[in-house]
């Protein structure tokens, strides 16, 4: 039998945009993943809740425009608590000009508005099928 997967989707910093973050936790969920979902968090919290909650993957929501700043934090502070192995993803409000120094920095992969639910849940079943 295989492990079920374990996500937190957190929405990082003082950003109280949660709709999207929101319906991506229950469509993972309806999915089979177990999801933890946090609000106003700093990067080392979403760090120590990855550890705390022993997850697989990382989900950051961030609309406030500090995505530059707010995201490779959450990976430094990840690779700090010793998740760095974990699945990190994005979403938001993220200029298609920033996503590539996004990835350089750690984030697997990167969704703007218009993405489909479907097309994150076929993505994270890929990943862990494949890894």
């Amino acid at each position: 039998m295989k492990k079920k997967i374990r996500a937190l989707i957190a929405k990082v910093g003082l950003d109280g945009h949660n709709l999207g973050a929101k319906m991506v936790s229950k469509v993972l969920s309806d999915a089979g993943i177990e999801v933890v979902y946090v609000e106003f968090q700093t990067p080392e919290e979403v760090a120590q809740i990855a550890v705390q909650e022993d997850v697989d993957m990382v989900g950051l929501s961030i609309l406030s425009g500090a995505h530059n700043f707010l995201m490779p934090e959450c990976v430094k502070f990840l690779r700090k608590q010793g998740k760095g192995d974990v699945l990190i993803i994005g979403g938001g409000i993220i200029p298609q000009e920033d996503i590539p120094s996004l990835k350089e920095a750690g984030i697997t992969e990167i969704w703007g508005p218009g993405t489909t639910t479907q097309s994150i849940v076929s993505f994270i079943q890929r990943y862990f099928s494949d890894n």
